[in-house]
């Protein structure tokens, strides 16, 4: 994917991509992300999640950057966003669905999440 304010990298094995964008309201890393082929697959991805005591926030139908996707967030004992995600759709403009702009920002991160602590997880 390839924007004026955003570009997108995806490798295909593994599944992972790497995306910039120039909204970024501060510099450097804003969120890691795992991608899902399917509702399965994220579905299986929250249930490992679950079972290693990680807890996170949930988004469906969600428009961030240039897609809608379904969505499950943690954050890290360092502070950083991760996402495990599947795309529905892609949509023309940045955080844009049914005609309404959904985000401003560079980073679609639910206003709270929950940190996972490095004792709960193993």
């Amino acid at each position: 994917v390839s924007k004026d304010d955003y570009a997108k990298w995806q490798l295909d094995d593994p599944k992972l991509n790497f995306a910039i964008s120039t909204r970024a309201a501060k510099r450097g890393l804003d969120h890691v992300g795992l991608q899902a082929e399917d509702d399965a697959e994220l579905a299986s991805l929250r249930q490992r999640l679950d079972a290693a005591g990680i807890q996170g926030v949930e988004q469906r139908g969600t428009a961030c950057c240039y897609s809608i996707s379904d969505k499950y967030w943690l954050q890290d004992p360092q502070g950083i966003a991760w996402e495990t995600f599947h795309s529905l759709a892609s949509t023309p403009m940045f955080g844009q669905a049914d005609g309404a702009r959904k985000s401003a920002g560079a980073c679609c991160t639910p206003a709270s999440q929950t940190r996972c602590d490095a004792s709960e997880s193993s």
